[in-house]
């Protein structure tokens, strides 16, 4: 699999993995076709994993080559990381505080109240896929420039990080639309509708990244950044609604440990 996708542009390489990303967005909003809802531990357990996924990812194959690539560069390893990172982070911060202030008023309005809420729940999952599609597309580019610390192996383990923790994304929006009384069908539709930005991120953050290598530790940066935020605001949080709290911990910590493992073993 690896030295077929090496043989791909990085942009080819972007669209077939975030292809994989949104299909797995897909794939769990497929259960809304059979089922009325999904088990919450297993799902759960699925976000916290993903919780463990993205931290490890954050760092092993965004944060950590994009100070190798700095220094490659001539730049300051600090200047792209602080900026970048932080910047990623307040990107999704602005979003999800519009986000709360058009459901604040979704809220006080009595005439459908609850899709209201619903599509607006949809609006942010999909604006957090944007940088998370874009960081897989930055892997990919910043591997076929050969430069310290980027390759195929790592973004790829990236893309499957974030893949996994688009499963419950899914679900998250199909099974409250199957709620509102929309049809299976519809509500499966629009639930992996979520996911569809990815590969457009995915192949528009290669191409970026080939034609301004020296944006590439500023990019690397601001998807850790925006990937960080997800995690802490939204992964771990929902996970930890579980009564097994410690378990879904564990989860968290399985999920970094398995990453870690394949990004330093495949690196």
């Amino acid at each position: 699999m690896l030295s077929f996708l090496s043989r791909l542009t990085p942009a080819m390489q972007a669209l077939l993995a975030t292809i994989f990303t949104w299909g797995v967005t897909a794939l769990g909003a497929a259960p809304v076709l059979l089922l009325r809802k999904t088990n919450k531990t297993v799902m759960d357990s699925l976000l916290g994993m993903a919780a463990g996924v993205m931290l490890a990812s954050s760092f092993f194959s965004l944060l950590s080559p994009a100070a190798e690539m700095s220094l490659s560069l001539g730049i300051a390893p600090w200047l792209p990381m602080i900026t970048g990172f932080l910047g990623g982070g307040i990107l999704l911060y602005a979003g999800d505080f519009i986000f709360d202030r058009l459901l604040q008023r979704a809220s006080k309005s009595n005439v459908q109240s609850s899709k209201k809420r619903t599509a607006l729940l949809i609006f942010s999952i999909t604006l957090h896929n944007i940088p998370e599609g874009m960081a897989v597309g930055v892997a990919f580019g910043s591997a076929s420039l050969g430069l310290d610390g980027a390759t195929v192996a790592a973004a790829c383990l990236l893309a499957l990080g974030i893949g996994l923790q688009n499963f419950p994304e899914g679900a998250a929006v199909a099974l409250p639309l199957r709620a509102e009384g929309y049809p299976r069908g519809k509500a499966f539709f629009i639930g992996q509708l979520s996911g569809i930005v990815e590969p457009v991120a995915g192949v528009f953050g290669a191409l970026l990244v080939l034609s301004a290598r020296s944006l590439l530790p500023y990019l690397l940066s601001f998807a850790a950044g925006a990937m960080i935020y997800v995690v802490v605001g939204e992964l771990i949080p929902e996970s930890q609604t579980n009564k097994n709290k410690s378990l879904m911990a564990i989860f968290t910590l399985l999920g970094f440990s398995v990453m870690m493992l394949l990004d330093v073993a495949l690196s």
